[in-house]
């Protein structure tokens, strides 16, 4: 592939993706990292992305569909009944690791009651609890990516991979009974590091994200305990993941 054709769809992805990992653009290209890098710099060189560590970002992305302002007017009744069912699966005082889905975030509105020590990458999550006084909050290191509203990198990722906490809660950009997936490669770095750090593992994902498959796989279905969805959730599918032994709580929008 030739280096203008590559530069376009480096293009192409960012705009879909926003920002993404040296690794991941290697992999999508078929390109070694050292060839994706001089891309980038002559990208950058153009005013198209900024580089950062370890990967880049677009500079003025046309779509806001990854905003998290945006995103979060999206199943709203569905994101806050998931948000409650979630939340009463966790026991009072546990540490919990809550993910930067905008999902999570409305699971976290229910968590205050249960005391519970929550860590996150999340800055909307960090920013609503902060102000309670029943609850502990650790927010993971990194860099800071404002439209998306988390912290993300090599700083993060460490962070996460030094503690041990009683549950993680995990949103996602797709699930099928290949596994789960989603659409930034940074994110799912400080996913898997989530993953690694939990005990229990639950993932919210509200019907839409059912029967879709995102761009980089995060993990197999074998690693989840709990998956908590709306009744919009294909009831073929659900069966499907309760014969692998997941439990499915459909929460009830009220």
């Amino acid at each position: 592939m030739q280096a203008e054709e590559r530069q376009k769809r480096i293009e192409e992805h960012l705009a879909k993706v926003e920002f993404a990992s040296l690794d991941e653009l290697s992999e999508l290209m078929d390109a070694s990292v050292s060839t994706v890098r001089r891309d980038l710099d002559i990208m950058a060189g153009k005013g198209g992305v900024a580089r950062t560590h370890g990967g880049a970002r677009l500079v003025n992305p046309k779509s806001d569909e990854f905003t998290f302002s945006a995103r979060d007017t999206h199943q709203l009744a569905e994101k806050e009944a998931i948000g409650r069912a979630c939340a009463e699966l966790i026991e009072p005082n546990q540490t919990v690791i809550v993910d930067a889905g905008t999902t999570c975030y409305h699971v976290a509105r229910h968590l205050e009651a249960k005391g519970p020590q929550v860590v996150t990458n999340s800055l909307p999550v960090a920013n609503l609890l902060a102000g309670s006084n029943k609850l502990e909050v650790v927010v993971s290191g990194g860099v800071i990516y404002p439209r998306l509203g988390v912290l993300v990198g090599p700083l993060a990722v460490e962070g996460f991979s030094k503690i041990r906490a009683d549950a993680a809660i995990l949103s996602c950009g797709g699930i099928t009974l290949e596994g789960i997936s989603n659409s930034h490669g940074l994110l799912i770095e400080m996913q898997r590091a989530m993953l690694a750090a939990s005990r229990k593992i639950i993932f919210c994902i509200d019907s839409t994200k059912f029967g879709r498959q995102s761009i980089t796989r995060l993990c197999d279905l074998d690693v989840i305990d709990v998956i908590v969805t709306d009744k919009g959730a294909p009831a073929d599918l659900v069966r499907a993941l309760r014969k692998k032994g997941i439990e499915v709580i459909v929460a009830a929008v009220a």
